[in-house]
């Protein structure tokens, strides 16, 4: 990026806002502000799937046990996910979580609701064939949930959105994807005005949501659909009759 610190992000955007004019120069406590407002715009961008460049794979070799822990001190050690996109089982795993020869994934399905997995799992200590996967995103380590138990024959695989780089002072190199380089730039603008209670610029909010739908068209990836096992055992619907 052309920007190469945090603090040369946010004098640009402390200008385009119209909070600092030509030549001046932001204190020390303003620059501050600026990165804590970023800081929180990222937080909230990172629940946004299509705001995400990529995903990560995490694994961990099951124990057997009836729930593992997802966070910065968990049994999945990566920054708490706000929820698990997939998941799957891994028999004969190879070595540092890439598959082997003989590896075999098998996709599990993921129950999306904490009253679904209290309700539909009547006996969750069975230990067998791995199947579904379910995710409580507590705080500020999540915990997650597979059934049936998985052996210690199975490694774990869950995927989750990798997090955007957060500015940690004003002297962090900026490593993002180019396309985020105006987006940071012309949204942060658009808080700081709120924040100098300065009234919304529409030419600084048009450039902000403009770079979001370039992002958004960069990142935006579409499953396959899939038709859940229940409905498509039931058959195929005939046009003709109300008859199935």
């Amino acid at each position: 990026m052309s920007f190469s610190t945090a603090g040369d992000m946010i004098s640009l955007a402390l200008k385009s806002s119209g909070v600092l004019g030509v030549g001046q120069t932001a204190l020390a406590e303003d620059a501050n502000d600026a990165l804590n407002i970023w800081n929180m715009m990222i937080g909230q961008w990172n629940r946004r799937r299509w705001m995400i460049p990529n995903q990560a794979n995490t694994y961990f070799q099951a124990t057997g046990a009836d729930s593992y822990t997802v966070g910065p001190t968990g049994n999945f050690a990566i920054a708490r996910p706000a929820k698990i996109t997939a998941a799957v089982a891994r028999l004969f795993p190879g070595v540092g979580g890439v598959p082997g020869a003989s590896s075999v994934d098998y996709p599990l399905e993921i129950i999306r609701s904490y009253e679904d997995w209290m309700t539909k799992i009547s006996v969750k200590g069975i230990g067998t064939f791995p199947k579904y996967a379910f995710y409580d995103s507590a705080y500020p380590n999540g915990v997650i949930h597979f059934w049936p138990l998985p052996s210690t024959a199975y490694e774990m695989h869950i995927l989750t959105t990798a997090p955007l780089q957060t500015m940690t002072a004003l002297n962090t190199v900026i490593s993002l994807p180019p396309e985020y380089e105006e987006a940071i730039l012309y949204n942060l603008a658009v808080r700081l005005r709120a924040l100098y209670q300065l009234p919304p610029d529409p030419v600084i909010t048009a450039l902000a949501e403009a770079a979001m739908q370039t992002i958004r068209n960069a990142n935006t990836q579409i499953p396959r659909l899939r038709v859940p096992n229940d409905v498509a055992g039931r058959g195929r619907y005939n046009i003709y009759s109300d008859q199935g």
